[in-house]
């Protein structure tokens, strides 16, 4: 069932790139929607699930929120070492020219989070045909946001359309592979956890220091502004629903 399920997440993914290629004569209305969607996704998905799924907290802080932080302090450094290496090979000799591996790695953090959402489609079905039902609709309606961010994250650093096609399928097979692995093994919870909360800091890294400059620097319209609002108050909706 929890496969069966993964499967219309196939398609939401498929769909949220989709849009996501479609809207080109509007790149910073695209840019605005997806980091809302990405700043959503983190405070009011991820992280939340985060800390009720880490476990204890370490030195009186949830251990969640540790490595979430630790996820936005590597994000930082990952984007500025390989920055000066591009900058070292002479690939990047104007002061903020985009570094295409920085947008591969933030789609490849997307497959994983894609991955992890089928596993835990699966672990939820493993408890209850109902607690399933309502991951379902989570996984299934944000990996639409996904999708687009995925598509979205890659292009805009610069890669061929190409790759940014091969991370997006990429992301639409995650979740059906997840799901799929939960037929032989169960995750421990903390674990899935201490992922989310780390992953949660990278990608309100890329959404805080990049996607969004990027959308309000150029066209710094209300427009801009209000699509970055719609994103985050799309996923406030998809969270209120599958609650």
């Amino acid at each position: 069932m929890a496969v069966f399920v993964a499967l219309g997440a196939f398609l939401m993914t498929l769909a949220g790139g989709w849009v996501a290629q479609r809207i080109t004569d509007r790149r910073h209305l695209v840019l605005g929607l997806a980091g809302g969607l990405m700043l959503g996704v983190v405070g009011l998905d991820l992280l939340p699930e985060a800390i009720e799924a880490a476990g204890e907290p370490v030195f009186g802080v949830p251990a969640a929120l540790l490595l979430f932080v630790g996820g936005f302090l590597v994000a930082h450094l990952v984007e500025r070492l390989l920055a000066v290496r591009q900058v070292a090979h002479g690939a990047a000799g104007r002061r903020g020219e985009r570094v295409p591996q920085v947008g591969l790695t933030a789609a490849a953090a997307m497959v994983g989070h894609s991955l992890m959402d089928g596993v835990a489609l699966g672990a939820a079905f493993q408890v209850s045909g109902s607690m399933g039902v309502a991951v379902a609709l989570a996984v299934i309606s944000h990996d639409f946001a996904d999708g687009f961010n995925t598509y979205t994250l890659t292009s805009l650093y610069g890669n061929a359309r190409r790759k940014a096609l091969l991370m997006l399928f990429a992301a639409a097979v995650a979740p059906v592979v997840g799901a799929a692995t939960t037929l032989l093994f169960t995750l421990p919870e903390e674990l899935l956890g201490g992922y989310l909360g780390f992953f949660g800091g990278a990608l309100l890294y890329l959404a805080a220091a990049e996607i969004l400059p990027e959308a309000h620097h150029t066209h710094p319209a209300r427009s801009t502004l209000l699509c970055t609002i719609g994103g985050v108050g799309f996923i406030w909706l998809v969270v209120g629903i599958a609650e």
